[in-house]
């Protein structure tokens, strides 16, 4: 399977721009995918560059690149330090991250990630993940369902889609996308339901796989295996990851401020290096999914 027909990676120059790939440096592209990203660090790499990737999902890993310098360990990137100390790997030189789901997940039916198909309710990145979509919507809690769809999907009527949920599934199983959207008729207007249904799913989606908790222990790992000067480069397309990536670049934390010495200063990991950075309408207009990226890079403080 060609890279392009998997995955359109989206700002491809500018996120390894970020980078400033040392010939014969060590980086990590924690969301390999296709390999479009990966492919560009090592095309800046020398002989003795070197390039560790991580994808947990197995239809990723059929996209391996044969190259001598190139490691793709088939994980959860919430492991990185673990698996780069397997390696022998205690520092690197950048850590490159394109958060969210890729064009090939949205695009084959079965997976579930996509409104546009009638198929389970799964959503798993990784086959191994024993919580799949069929397992939330007909397994949690009203309180629960209405926690999630309020925090990861930023839904003002996640009170009245839980309680829909819960109705429409003491009469059978929500096992299909069809069967959810039936459950839920009400609350999707037809000018505003696709908008609705992508935060719907949103919510769904980042519950299955914990996008969250992943993303924040991914960040704190980072600060640990970079090397002074180091950089992290970071895409996200929503504004719960934007959120956490822009605060932990800025501070070193998720929540809060840094406490201050007496003279009111305070030390943080990172500087930041870029102003946000986002797609122009010419990628926009070739790769629509791109319409909503957001790319941060930092670099740990010396």
């Amino acid at each position: 399977m060609m890279m392009t027909e998997y995955h359109n990676p989206v700002l491809l120059k500018e996120t390894v721009d970020g980078l400033a790939v040392k010939p014969d440096g060590v980086y990590v592209d924690v969301t390999f995918g296709g390999g479009g990203h990966s492919r560009e660090i090592l095309s800046r790499l020398g002989p003795n560059g070197k390039l560790f990737a991580f994808d947990q999902d197995e239809d990723a890993q059929a996209n391996a690149l044969d190259d001598s310098r190139f490691m793709l360990i088939p994980e959860n990137f919430r492991f990185i330090k673990r698996y780069l100390r397997f390696y022998g790997i205690k520092e690197v030189d950048g850590i490159l991250g394109d958060l969210g789901v890729s064009s090939h997940q949205f695009d084959v039916a079965e997976r579930g990630f996509s409104t546009r198909f009638d198929a389970e309710l799964d959503m798993r990145m990784s086959k191994k993940n024993e919580l799949n979509a069929g397992r939330v919507i007909n397994e949690y809690d009203e309180q629960h369902l209405k926690k999630m769809f309020f925090e990861y999907g930023e839904l003002k009527n996640a009170a009245g889609l839980a309680a829909a949920i819960v109705a429409a599934r003491q009469e059978k199983p929500i096992r299909n996308s069809e069967e959810l959207k039936q459950a839920l008729g009400r609350f999707l207007p037809p000018h505003r339901s696709n908008k609705i249904l992508a935060q719907i799913y949103q919510a769904i989606r980042i519950e299955v796989n914990q996008e969250i908790e992943v993303l924040k222990e991914f960040l704190l790992q980072t600060e640990e295996l970079l090397k002074p000067g180091g950089r992290l480069s970071v895409i996200s397309y929503h504004s719960l990851e934007d959120r956490l990536v822009k605060r932990f670049m800025r501070n070193g934390m998720f929540e809060g401020e840094p406490e201050r010495d007496m003279y009111g200063n305070f030390e943080v990991p990172f500087k930041i290096i870029e102003k946000l950075i986002v797609p122009g309408e010419e990628e926009i207009a070739v790769n629509n999914r791109a319409r909503s990226a957001k790319l941060r890079v930092a670099e740990k403080n010396k």
